[in-house]
């Protein structure tokens, strides 16, 4: 199975001094053992990386990360994730320039995406965003 992995499930896996017990975590750490492929996007990792505070924790988890792959929006993706955007807030749905990214490259890569924040199963709703079940 092909998996994006949310800034969110990063940051419960990651950045906790012991092992997180939250669900998504769990699963991520499911996901890894079972060896299905696992990526990033390019914002996902800078999101994870801005937020630590510790260079020695920084240099740690860039050496984790850096096993799985990076995913990117060609020109088109970019504009259909704005089209997404777009589409979300006319239903009603809170949906971040991000967020519309981190959708709009799951979608276009065909991977499923884990994670723990809730507007993203608002958004799978009303387009053709996968979740990973956790």
């Amino acid at each position: 199975m092909r998996v994006l992995v949310d800034t969110s499930v990063w940051s419960l896996a990651l950045r906790r001094k012991s092992v997180s017990t939250q669900k998504e975590a769990i699963r991520l750490r499911q996901l890894i053992d079972e060896e299905h492929q696992l990526f990033l996007t390019g914002i996902i990792l800078l999101e994870i990386l801005q937020s630590i505070k510790e260079a020695q924790q920084v240099g740690k988890i860039r050496g984790y990360l850096d096993f799985f792959p990076l995913l990117e929006l060609d020109r088109a993706g970019y504009e259909n994730a704005a089209k997404l955007s777009s589409d979300c807030r006319k239903k009603g749905i809170q949906c971040s320039t991000v967020d519309a990214l981190i959708a709009q490259t799951a979608i276009e890569h065909n991977c499923y995406l884990l994670t723990a924040d809730k507007d993203f199963e608002f958004m799978a709703r009303h387009c053709q965003l996968k979740l990973a079940n956790v």
